[in-house]
């Protein structure tokens, strides 16, 4: 293998797509991953692209913000996409693979590529030249180490507290009200969601019974009092969320003039409110216990779920300081990052990273300016999380929602359906005019 060629570290999607972008591309790659010799506990076989949890995709709909990302992604070649179609397995309005043909044919693809050389083995420290850094949330704790020494303790998370955002048009505005704790602030930060003392004990005793997550061996159960999960708080007495993240006091319900037993605050989570998050609210839940439960509560019989709350192992990094508008690391220009330990979300977000940090390193490596999809698209939102952009809360991992895209105001009389039908052709057209571009430089 040649001198030049780009270090990419991890074999998950992230990583494969890096290295089968750059390689498509005539550029030579090394491909560091540990299996065989090394498994994270999540792991079980030794191929690579090995999908460790679910073998689902998500939505396969244009107008679900994941499905637009589908579309995207197969607009602009990706390789991963185009063999988990070819290992796709009937899941209704959904794209789900036999994980086993799809591992084995990413790996045929690696393997038969020739300017891919496949390197065993832990890679404990980030090596000299240019590098991309794609190990995924359960990086081996010998590099998780050095890439926090070069981002400061404080900003490399190992674990992962996640409170639900809901999209504001699903919420019932004439019962959940804009008001900050003794009117703190602009008085509108935060709306509401109030609870009598019958409601609030019938949501108590729910989230008490409510089907939850295990946590696997490696997730020991260590919680900051800080950041403790709604159903711990819960466990802990029937009052505990009443005087807890549910507390009342400086909130008067307009429709009552009254102070309710409890309210639920929720957080703008953008500059736009397109998105609220729950505050407080990080829990083991399943997903589908969460929407279940939640949406009993007043105001939220509709709510769609943007993002669900999740605990979780996770090692990811502050992306919005530590990586620069070219996606490298800030203070170091041969160092990009890709994939979940740069604080995205989900199969399809991983592999969808790891194909605009490689269009990064292509633009570096051919003399060109970072490549910046549109805001409007799925990509340029994939990157606008990554940017911190438009986001008021604190850092946090993410699926693709439609509150990281730039935004399009509601009709007159448009139904939530019609305006993301109209969300996802704009985003489409958007894509594909600045990738005829974008294209055209690399090929030209």
């Amino acid at each position: 293998m040649r001198d030049d060629a780009v270090t990419v570290i991890g074999g998950g999607l992230a990583g494969c797509e890096v290295a089968l972008t750059l390689a498509r591309h005539g550029v030579p790659v090394r491909l560091h991953e540990m299996k065989p010799g090394r498994r994270t506990p999540a792991q079980h076989s030794d191929s690579l692209a090995e999908l460790v949890c679910s073998n689902s995709f998500r939505s396969a709909n244009v107008e679900n913000a994941i499905g637009l990302l589908k579309w995207e992604m197969r607009h602009t070649g990706s390789a991963i996409l185009a063999a988990a179609d070819r290992h796709a397995v009937p899941a209704g309005d959904a794209l789900a693979v036999d994980r086993s043909g799809f591992a084995a044919d990413v790996t045929a693809a690696i393997e038969a590529e020739p300017l891919v050389e496949r390197v065993a083995g832990v890679v404990e420290a980030v090596p000299p030249g240019l590098c991309v850094v794609a190990t995924g949330p359960l990086t081996a704790p010998e590099l998780a180490g050095d890439i926090a020494r070069r981002a400061g303790r404080e900003s490399l998370y190992f674990y992962d507290a996640i409170a639900p955002i809901i999209d504001s048009d699903s919420i019932d505005w004439s019962v959940v009200w804009r008001q900050s704790r003794y009117d703190k602030g602009s008085g509108a930060d935060y709306a509401n969601v109030p609870l009598d003392e019958a409601a609030y004990l019938a949501f108590v005793a729910a989230v008490l019974e409510g089907d939850k997550v295990t946590p696997r061996a490696f997730e020991e159960a260590k919680y900051f009092e800080g950041c403790l999960p709604i159903e711990v708080m819960a466990e802990r007495g029937p009052l505990t969320l009443a005087f807890g993240p549910l507390k009342p006091v400086g909130l008067v319900d307009p429709r009552t003039g009254r102070q309710a037993f409890a309210v639920i605050q929720l957080r703008m989570e953008n500059r736009e409110a397109t998105a609220w998050n729950m505050v407080g609210f990080q829990t083991r839940l399943k997903h589908p216990e969460q929407q279940r439960i939640f949406r009993t509560l007043p105001g939220l019989a509709e709510a769609a779920f943007l993002r669900f709350g999740s605990v979780h192992r996770n090692t990811y990094v502050h992306a919005p300081s530590l990586l620069s508008d070219a996606l490298h690391w800030h203070d170091d220009p041969d160092l990009y990052l890709a994939g979940q330990i740069t604080g995205v979300e989900g199969y399809v977000e991983s592999t969808a990273c790891g194909q605009l940090v490689a269009w990064h390193v292509l633009a570096r490596l051919l003399g060109l300016p970072p490549p910046i999809p549109p805001p409007t698209s799925a990509f340029g939102a994939l990157r606008r999380h990554l940017r911190g952009e438009g986001i008021l809360s604190a850092y946090s991992p993410s699926n693709l929602n439609w509150s990281l895209f730039a935004p399009l105001a509601r009709q007159r009389r448009e139904s939530k359906r019609d305006k993301k039908a109209r969300q996802s052709l704009r985003a489409q057209q958007d894509l594909a005019a600045w990738w005829a571009t974008w294209k055209s430089h690399l090929v030209g």
